[in-house]
């Protein structure tokens, strides 16, 4: 084998997926086809949403501190959230945290994290910021990107996966994180059922001649469309324009010009503003779509090359980039001889309802989002009360924002299946430093448990330092490398351990 995976697409999600890999052992090469990252230095055009779980992983591998300076806009976990009373009446200021189908979600309307509860933050940073961030990681482990190369065609047997990328490449297991369209899939003949788009939405950067003819305060929604002008920025640059259409342009393929551009404003806003000058541009579609299966033998997806759907809610690139964090450590694994393939099995299993879930929500916002009438203002009307309120603001905020999340694993223990917290140690240090290198935890506090887990020593982290929220318990956790933990038991259980490790580590060494 020339590598052990192939990954297709460098995009956050390929970058991150080859972290995760490198981080497990695995040989990785991740191909692109563009030449350079589709990066402009209006960072502001690829702003993208960083969720729970993405903040969770994030912090996990170290990263957090680096997303958290190149952010646009960020909300630490150490500030907490404002404190709202209903009764008060006064003057607030307008800062908003999100939104459903274009109806803004005040900060202060949400319910501060409670005892116990963990919030490491949340926020908004460009997508070419975030690439740099992980390929910068990816050539820090190793791994070889190779851009201005297309994937073209593959041959799948059963021992590996022959590439062809302008020559053969040999690799054990090919990824195709290569996007909506993505080559890897089509080729793989793995179903992309769903649901075929109602509106075109199109972003660009642009020099105005009389911007003031468009309202700059926030969605404006008229007969033909909506758009904002305005966006993640200082302020300083020229403004970031953004109109919806329900109208589907036939070739999605082509070039967006200024032209374009500047039909659509008018369209929305009902001016004749003119665009002087195009600095970039692209466009969107609501296309909502979900792979059949995210494996198919020794090729698998990941990504918007398994599941697409409408950008609203800023849901999928978190999707994605939690694919990576569930793949890269069983992929790894697997293709390190160490693991059985059926453990890639738990990839669909895990990630494809979630992936349901999160097109469910965007298709909502959309129907909401449909061309106006007395009916559909009404409903809108009653959902932005509801909003405005701390349990409405708080569930949906909470919602999009993924911190429900979690796996339907086997087990008693409350935390089994969830993200276990970054908890504080008697030693004086916390959880999450113990996930740098990538590897499984092990939680042992006088249970014998690092005994049983020593035949795997090579695959699992040993914390024996006692964690605070649970003094007086003889606690042994096993928490898997993407921090969720697969089993527990307060007292010895080593059957249950072996099974554990097993399952989800492999056979011992």
């Amino acid at each position: 084998m020339d590598y052990d995976v192939v990954v297709a697409g460098a995009g956050p999600v390929g970058l991150l997926l080859a972290c995760e890999l490198r981080l497990g052992g695995a040989r990785v090469l991740v191909v692109e086809r563009e030449t350079e990252p589709p990066r402009s230095r209006f960072g502001s055009m690829g702003a993208r949403a960083v969720n729970a779980p993405s903040v969770h992983a994030l912090h996990l591998r170290g990263l957090l501190p680096e997303v958290e300076r190149a952010a646009a806009m960020w909300l630490g976990g150490g500030a907490g959230l404002p404190e709202f009373d209903p009764a008060d009446t006064g003057e607030r200021p307008d800062i908003f945290v999100g939104h459903f189908a274009g109806i803004g979600i005040r900060i202060d309307r949400l319910r501060p994290p409670g005892p116990g509860e963990e919030f490491l933050g949340a926020g908004v940073i460009a997508q070419g910021d975030l690439e740099v961030i992980f390929e910068r990681r990816a050539a820090e482990l190793g791994v070889e990107v190779r851009r201005g190369v297309s994937l073209t065609a593959f041959e799948s047997d059963a021992d590996g996966v022959t590439v062809h990328i302008g020559r053969p490449v040999r690799t054990g297991w090919l990824v195709g994180a290569d996007g909506g369209r993505s080559t890897v899939r089509r080729l793989a003949g793995i179903g992309f059922p769903g649901l075929d788009p109602v509106f075109t939405g199109r972003q660009a950067i642009v020099d105005l001649d009389d911007p003031g003819q468009l309202v700059a305060d926030g969605w404006q929604a008229g007969e033909h469309g909506s758009y904002v002008v305005g966006g993640w920025d200082d302020g300083s640059g020229p403004p970031r324009v953004h109109t919806v259409e329900y109208e589907v342009v036939p070739d999605r393929d082509a070039p967006v010009t200024a032209e374009e551009i500047q039909a659509s404003l008018r369209r929305v806003s009902g001016t004749d503003v003119r665009v002087t000058r195009l600095h970039v541009a692209t466009r969107y579609a609501d296309t909502t779509r979900q792979a059949e299966t995210y494996r198919r033998g020794r090729v698998l997806l990941c990504g918007d090359a398994a599941h697409v759907h409408s950008p609203a809610g800023g849901q999928g690139m978190n999707l994605g980039l939690g694919d990576a964090v569930n793949l890269g450590w069983k992929l790894a694994l697997v293709a390190r001889g160490v693991a059985p393939a059926a453990l890639l099995d738990t990839y669909t299993t895990e990630r494809h309802p979630i992936g349901e879930w999160v097109q469910r929500w965007s298709m909502a916002q959309t129907a909401l989002s449909t061309p106006r009438g007395p009916r559909a203002d009404a409903l809108r009307e009653v959902l932005a009360d509801l909003l405005d309120t701390q349990d409405g603001a708080t569930y949906v905020v909470s919602k999009i924002g993924g911190g429900w999340q979690h796996y339907d694993l086997p087990g008693d223990f409350p935390l089994i299946g969830h993200r276990v917290p970054d908890l504080p140690l008697s030693d004086g240090t916390t959880l999450a430093p113990h996930f740098r290198s990538g590897r499984a935890v092990l939680l042992d506090t006088g249970t014998g448990a690092a005994e049983v887990a020593a035949e795997w020593e090579s695959r699992v982290e040993l914390v024996t330092a006692t964690p605070l929220a649970f003094p007086d318990q003889k606690l042994a956790a096993l928490i898997r490398p993407d921090g969720h933990m697969a089993w527990a038991a307060v007292g010895p259980d080593p059957e249950g351990l072996r099974e554990a490790l097993t399952t989800w580590l492999g056979s011992p060494a």
